[in-house]
């Protein structure tokens, strides 16, 4: 062995704080180097080290002449610089009214269904290294008998991505205690549902959507009444349901003005001022600090009479659709990265402008290789 030859340990350890283009053009230099990079350990690994890998921004929107598009910034100083379209495995364009859940370790999450729209299908995308899982939604929970929630999320334990299903049915309408909770979880190891019989939430909600996935949890907002929030989460490695309890100023307002995402990993909670969605003056901002549960912080207030938040950049500064009032129904929404301090708009140059954007975030990743 040459004297300079770096001991293969080592050399493991290195390529585990290397980005994911890296670590695949190196699958081609030794069959010991692809044999350790495809092995499921090292992607455990490699994916653990996910918050030092680059995030990408995904806007996904549906072109008029081709179909959905999505598109991919590199989240750093020179983002808007750094964009491509993003090349869509099959299995992915076969989806017909595809809407992405959200991303968990550098996956995405993306609900429609099949092409003659029969059952509904959960796909997982890796963009960075361009490959898919499509997996069917069980008959019971299929089109035309119910419209399941979906959640999605990867074990931080085992790396194991996990696929939530659930619904709720009631037996008579007006009597409280006649509902039927049911929970699917698929785990892609196994490659089956399974059933989740315990530790689920005690009381019915309205509605599970949207739907916010972090980094261990999957968070909804489900509306207890016509005036009343809460949140729900899941998580993904216990398998456990909770309610979290919101500030009453988040608490004791109208669902419809309310909305969750997710900013710095964290669940974010904004509501709008005014009576009908956007429809309000001021849009305010809190986070839930930590994932403590009963910890809020007000991050921000916004001005947004036309205007609606559809995400945020690692920073936490926020993404809007800027729409435009009835005298310019000729102008498309479009994209902006708002400052809230310097109040400072750059917009994000779409080819097309359609209806409405969607805005993720993601991390690069090995999962799925």
């Amino acid at each position: 062995m040459c004297e300079y030859e770096i001991p293969f340990h080592i050399q493991e350890e290195i390529m585990k704080r290397l980005p994911v283009k890296s670590l695949i053009q190196f699958r081609s230099v030794s069959k010991a180097w692809k044999s350790l990079i495809d092995s499921s350990e090292f992607i455990a690994a490699h994916s653990l080290r996910c918050h030092t890998h680059p995030q990408h921004l995904l806007v996904s929107y549906e072109d008029p002449e081709e179909g959905i598009k999505y598109v991919s910034y590199i989240d750093g100083d020179t983002f808007r610089q750094q964009r491509s379209l993003l090349t869509v495995p099959v299995s992915i364009k076969g989806l017909k009214k595809p809407v992405v859940v959200g991303s968990s370790h550098g996956l995405l999450c993306l609900y429609g269904s099949d092409p003659e729209l029969t059952t509904k299908m959960v796909a997982l995308w890796n963009p960075s290294i361009r490959k898919s899982i499509v997996v069917a939604v069980p008959d019971q929970l299929s089109v035309g008998k119910s419209n399941p929630s979906v959640g999605f999320g990867v074990c931080s334990v085992t790396s194991d991505p996990k696929i939530v299903l659930i619904t709720q049915s009631w037996d008579d309408p007006n009597i409280e205690t006649s509902y039927r909770f049911k929970v699917l979880v698929y785990n892609l190891s196994s490659g089956k549902w399974r059933n989740l019989s315990t530790d689920l939430p005690a009381k019915p909600v309205r509605d599970w959507s949207p739907v916010v996935v972090t980094d261990r949890f999957i968070y909804s907002h489900s509306a207890g009444s016509s005036t009343h929030n809460m949140i729900m989460s899941f998580d993904v490695t216990n398998e456990t349901f909770e309610s979290i309890d919101l500030l009453d100023t988040l608490a004791h307002h109208h669902p419809v003005n309310f909305f969750i995402s997710k900013v710095r990993d964290s669940l974010a909670m904004f509501k709008y001022s005014g009576e009908i969605y956007p429809g309000g003056d001021i849009c305010t901002v809190w986070m839930m600090e930590h994932g403590i549960q009963k910890l809020f912080t007000k991050l921000f207030d916004i001005k947004t009479p036309h205007d609606f938040i559809v995400g945020f950049r690692k920073n936490g500064i926020p993404i809007i659709q800027v729409t435009y009032d009835d005298d310019d129904d000729d102008e498309p929404p479009r994209l902006v990265v708002y400052e809230p301090n310097s109040k400072h708009n750059n917009f994000l140059e779409i080819s097309v402008y359609p209806f409405s954007f969607n805005v993720n975030s993601y991390m690069e990743t090995l999962l799925l290789l």
